[in-house]
């Protein structure tokens, strides 16, 4: 199913040093899969294979495949609305403060048009309950709501609803198969040597704001294996991931270039241009991503780690994920 141009790109992706380690997953609407792994888990401070059953940092697939996915079901639950104001949740939000982040919605925080700004480093801040506390404080320099603007910031405030209506962290929450808030560092790929936390991070939640917290938070801090991820691109390609009137609404196109949940097919991204229309998906600065496409009966995750030894690389990421999502559609019938 893998087809063989495929095999090239990312063999020498990893062979010239770009990459040092990929592992891809490709599903069709029947069922069947295939994979491939290639390179290392690790090549600093010693070179270790990757593997199969390897733990990947997903990074802001945390968004989609936790966050989002999770939010749904409290709506199948009747647990909120998703056109709920994030204040009916979080009614200490901006406290004595006139800020019309209390009026947005958990829909505008999901499809990234709140009007809150993309990120702030959060983890200069303090400790974790100091960062938790300024969190919900903080006076935000808000923007309009209905332009997109992709926020961590939003997914976060998501994860604090989560946390408060099912009353427990995020960490405590039930995950499927092949996906952890907890890896174990032994079986773990590593990402970058992290200059905040002066060591090599393997097992670790590379993302700084998501590690200042504990290591999750609404938009990072999940891992999953190769076929964990994919498990997930398979619910999404032959139904299951939601119920079908959740999934519906989670995959459909909300705002220009995005569903409530993933990025839609356009022009310049992640997933190629031989994309239909409607494809969707999502990547995580690690160097993860997971896309899928209804209309051409296939999905499929490339995992990477992409950020090892360093974030600092030229290497062209989102180029590989076109070329192989091009490709791995070419090679159908």
């Amino acid at each position: 199913m893998i087809p063989e141009r495929t095999r090239e790109i990312l063999e020498a992706a990893v062979r010239v040093g770009g990459l040092p380690g990929a592992a891809l997953g490709v599903v069709d609407a029947g069922g069947e899969r295939d994979t491939l792994i290639l390179g290392h888990a690790q090549i600093q401070p010693e070179n270790i294979a990757l593997k199969e059953d390897a733990v990947f940092d997903l990074a802001s697939l945390t968004k989609p495949l936790f966050t989002a996915r999770t939010i749904l079901r409290a709506a199948e639950q009747g647990r909120l609305d998703l056109d709920d104001t994030v204040a009916a949740h979080l009614p200490e939000l901006g406290w004595m403060q006139d800020t019309p982040l209390k009026a947005r919605t958990l829909r505008q925080l999901m499809t990234h048009t709140a009007g809150l700004p993309a990120w702030v480093p959060l983890y200069t801040w303090g400790n974790a309950d100091t960062i938790r506390a300024r969190f919900m404080q903080e006076p935000w320099a808000m923007q309009e709501a209905g332009e997109v603007v992709y926020s961590d910031l939003g997914y976060m405030l998501l994860g604090r609803v989560l946390e408060r209506i099912y009353d427990r962290p995020l960490r405590d929450f039930e995950l499927d198969d092949g996906l952890t808030f907890s890896p174990q560092p032994q079986n773990s790929v590593a990402t970058e040597h992290c200059l905040w936390r002066g060591r090599m991070l393997r097992g670790e939640t590379h993302d700084e704001n998501a590690a200042a917290q504990g290591g999750v938070a609404g938009h990072a801090g999940l891992f999953g294996t190769l076929d964990g991820t994919l498990n997930q691109a398979e619910l999404l390609l032959r139904g299951g991931w939601l119920s079908p009137a959740a999934q519906a609404q989670a995959t459909r196109i909300q705002t220009p270039g995005r569903t409530l949940a993933f990025v839609a097919a356009q022009p310049g991204w992640s997933g190629g241009s031989l994309c239909s229309a409607a494809a969707l998906g999502h990547t995580g600065f690690t160097g993860t991503g997971l896309w899928v496409d209804p209309a051409h009966g296939l999905a499929w995750t490339l995992l990477t780690n992409r950020v090892h030894p360093t974030r600092h690389s030229t290497f062209d990421i989102q180029g590989l994920r076109r070329a192989v999502g091009n490709t791995l559609l070419a090679g159908l019938g």
